[in-house]
């Protein structure tokens, strides 16, 4: 799989990432392969929950880390992040944001704005009594509210949310799918103008219409004590 290369530039005291042949207009994969074990991923920022780079065997991945969890675990330097990503909206952002602590967050940094195509990631749950939540969120708006798809080997279930004006209610329950920890699968989110469907090893499973057209930042997302490895994160524009 194609490498991504990552410069990193400063700005205004704000760094900045930038990855090398990744745009709106073009696919974006990442396998976390030129990432240090122990750091961030240069390639996402996050703003809810421990995100750090891991290993699976000699396999280098992409960990959601909730064996300390605690209500109100913010990411690092959020305010920079913030600032990054939605400039002088930064504060309206993080307001809203602060309302899902429960729910750890990570933003992609290779597309601006998602409104058409896939998404899609390799994820492992390791442990979790509470949750073992592996999402795709995506239609992240610079006000807080975004869509999130996400499965659970623990509930055996995938669930659509909507995370809005600081509440989260559900969109769509699929119950009775069988879903393994210390397994991996594939999530997938297909948009296609303001409907969203979502796959699990490419059988769909979450088929439903937004609120208008979806179109936002994308990223990944878990749930309380999660302990979850993801790999191979692709996002593919139309």
């Amino acid at each position: 799989m194609k490498k991504i290369r990552t410069g990193l530039l400063m700005a205004a005291g704000i760094f900045f990432l930038v990855s090398a042949g990744i745009s709106g207009e073009k696919p974006g994969i990442v396998n976390f392969d030129n990432d240090v074990v122990g750091g961030p991923a240069k390639t996402f920022s996050s703003f809810v929950g421990t995100w750090y780079i891991d290993r699976d065997d000699n396999n280098v991945v992409y960990a959601v880390d909730g064996r300390k969890w605690m209500r109100g675990t913010m990411s690092a330097g959020i305010a920079d992040k913030a600032k990054a990503l939605y400039g002088d909206r930064y504060a309206e952002f993080l307001d809203n944001l602060t309302a899902y602590k429960y729910f750890p967050l990570t933003i992609y940094q290779g597309i601006n704005s998602f409104n058409g195509g896939r998404i899609s990631v390799r994820f492992k749950a390791l442990s979790g009594r509470i949750d073992q939540a592996a999402g795709i969120a995506f239609n992240i708006k610079p006000n807080g509210d975004y869509l999130v798809i996400r499965a659970n080997p623990l509930e055996n279930n995938m669930v659509a949310f909507k995370m809005k004006r600081g509440h989260r209610s559900v969109v769509q329950w699929i119950r009775n799918i069988p879903i393994e920890s210390k397994k991996w699968y594939t999530l997938k989110v297909v948009i296609k103008g303001d409907k969203a469907e979502g796959y699990l090893n490419d059988k769909k499973y979450i088929s439903f219409q937004a609120e208008g057209q979806i179109d936002g930042k994308i990223g990944l997302w878990s749930k309380s004590d999660s302990y979850m490895i993801f790999d191979d994160f692709t996002a593919q524009p139309d």
